[in-house]
């Protein structure tokens, strides 16, 4: 067999691996158009902060090994430019001297990966204005950033924040400019509060819903003017605003196409015509929860998409099960991760849906350098199935991530979560876990057990917090009465029965006792998801400050949220 593949880095390089182990007697070629088959793409704004100071070590399997160890012919600097379905031929052009040939091919596999956007922005072609995919870009990134001084990056994504931490690490003033209301968009807003607070703690400038609306030569560097006004300068730009699957070459062969531009496969990677296979940034994939077709460019997936079109090929049962969205983010040592739905994904899909908040630390309290965390679980409220979650902190967000990763593929529920096995040192986690707290919590919830309140029920409810009288003093939800919970049951009277009681502690464990109690004496009661907590993160997140939380009254409160 004959299998070409075009394109490497983690999908196509991934496959040729993987074919060249099925097979000793295929004959297995790579075209790449860059200089370099397989290389960390994640690793890039590391090498161009420092924090990577070997740049071979970003060459995950050098051409010669590819070579050597896998017996691949690997042609770099070559594009295909043509696929002849009927003939299965190639037109390859030779990006050195510039001239074109044919190859054949029994199986084909596509890899071409996705490309960084450039908006149509006055002044976008302008020299130092920068894109990051490959390691050439690294290369002169790391260049300039020697000798520049302030920079822009030009959205606040996964590629935006990386690079702000790199520069400023660089020792360049950094200002970061995102169109949405929050950094990491596909995060909820109230979930990347921290990690924004953060950035701006170790000097990042974020302008937050503002976009870039023309760059223009200023001497030797540029200014970006900003659609709300501001005049940035830079001695150069970094573009981070996202990709577009590399489709030019699937649709020119006539393969299907989705409505985002992704090339459409099946479960085992195969294309509208069944010797094509494609893998990586450039597909159409389904979503694992619902079902939809998206597109999510992830390494981990497209490394398993490389697999299974192999495996495929030589006739083995594999599948791709689609994909949850899996991804973690570190900035300036904290960490945001999420896997799964997002609260406004199930909004925009209108699917029923339950969440809860908590605060736990990342290890046992009492030993010393306990980290505490926010930890975000969505779930459907009649079964308890899992359907996403969400966290941030300083350690071990990454952990949970991955056991809730798992346990929404594996289908579970809240129940679940609760009945959790996990590996138990005070120096490593607690004997109740912050994956099964998630699951007392939402268990809890699903069974009726209590009742929980989002902030945006507060309007028309009587608020109780259940702290103690200095926690209260020291900040507090604004017409809220103090009750402290150890002397709840003595003070019952004084609680309105004739109004809805919404009861609030710190991150949720006393407003929990503390609906207990008053379920038991026959209230309407509510706990407020991650207490006080949740309160200042959310309203942070809406653009309130310490004085403003203390003043702002519930129709204020629920419109903010909203």
């Amino acid at each position: 067999m004959k299998i070409a593949i075009v394109g490497g880095v983690a999908g196509g390089a991934s496959a040729a691996a993987r074919a060249r182990r099925l097979s000793e007697a295929a004959e297995i070629i790579v075209f790449e158009r860059g200089h370099d088959p397989s290389f960390a793409n994640c690793g890039l704004p590391y090498y161009i902060g420092g924090e990577i100071a070997d740049r071979q070590k970003l060459l995950v399997a050098p051409i010669q090994m590819l070579i050597d160890r896998h017996r691949l012919d690997v042609r770099t600097r070559q594009s295909v430019e043509a696929i002849d379905r009927q003939r299965k031929r190639l037109t390859i052009k030779n990006l050195v001297d510039g001239t074109t040939y044919e190859e054949s091919y029994d199986k084909l596999i596509l890899s071409p990966g996705a490309s960084p956007l450039r908006p149509p922005i006055p002044g976008i072609d302008l020299p130092g204005i920068y894109t990051l995919r490959d390691m050439r870009d690294a290369d002169r990134l790391h260049e300039v950033a020697l000798k520049a001084a302030q920079v822009v990056v030009v959205g606040g994504g996964f590629i935006g924040l990386e690079m702000a931490e790199n520069l400023v690490r660089r020792g360049l003033r950094t200002a970061v400019v995102e169109l949405n209301d929050q950094v990491l968009p596909p995060w909820d807003r109230e979930m990347t509060t921290p990690i924004a607070e953060h950035l701006r703690s170790q000097g990042v400038e974020l302008l937050l819903g503002d976009s870039a609306a023309e760059f223009v030569k200023r001497g030797a560097g540029l200014t970006v003017k900003l659609k709300g006004g501001r005049e940035l300068p830079a001695d150069f730009v970094v573009l981070s605003v996202g990709v577009r699957p590399e489709n030019a070459l699937a649709v020119t062969a006539g393969l299907e196409i989705g409505p985002r531009g992704g090339i459409r496969v099946n479960e085992h990677m195969q294309t509208s015509d069944p010797d094509i296979y494609a893998v990586g940034d450039a597909v159409e994939v389904r979503d694992f929860i619902t079902g939809d077709a998206i597109q999510i460019p992830l390494a981990g997936p497209a490394n398993r998409q490389g697999r299974i079109a192999a495996d495929h090929l030589f006739g083995r049962p594999s599948s791709f099960r689609g994909i949850q969205g899996t991804a973690v983010v570190g900035v300036f040592g904290m960490t945001a991760a999420m896997t799964g739905m997002s609260e406004k994904a199930l909004q925009r899909t209108a699917r029923n849906y339950q969440k809860v908040y908590l605060h736990p630390t990342h290890h046992a309290g009492y030993y010393p350098g306990a980290e505490r965390m926010s930890l975000k679980l969505l779930f459907d409220p009649e079964n308890g199935k899992l359907l996403g979650a969400q966290a941030v902190g300083v350690s071990g967000v990454d952990k949970r991530i991955d056991v809730l990763a798992i346990a929404i593929q594996a289908g579970m529920t809240v129940f679940d979560l609760e009945e959790a096995e996990l590996a138990y040192a005070p120096q490593f986690g607690s004997a109740k876990d912050p994956i099964n707290m998630a699951g007392f919590i939402a268990a809890a919830v699903v069974r009726g057990d209590g009742k929980v309140a989002h902030l945006a029920d507060l309007a028309g409810a009587s608020v109780l917090d259940v702290r103690t009288r200095t926690e209260f003093e020291g900040g507090h939800i604004p017409g809220a009465v103090n009750l402290p919970l150890d002397e709840l049951r003595e003070r019952l009277g004084e609680v309105n029965r004739g109004q809805r009681t919404i009861a609030y502690c710190q991150s949720g464990q006393r407003g929990y006792l503390a609906t207990r109690i008053l379920a038991q004496a026959s209230y309407d009661v509510a706990n407020l998801s991650g207490g006080y907590l949740t309160y200042c993160q959310s309203m942070r997140s809406a653009g309130g400050t310490a004085e403003s939380m203390q003043r702002t009254t519930f129709p204020n409160l629920e419109a903010a949220i909203h």
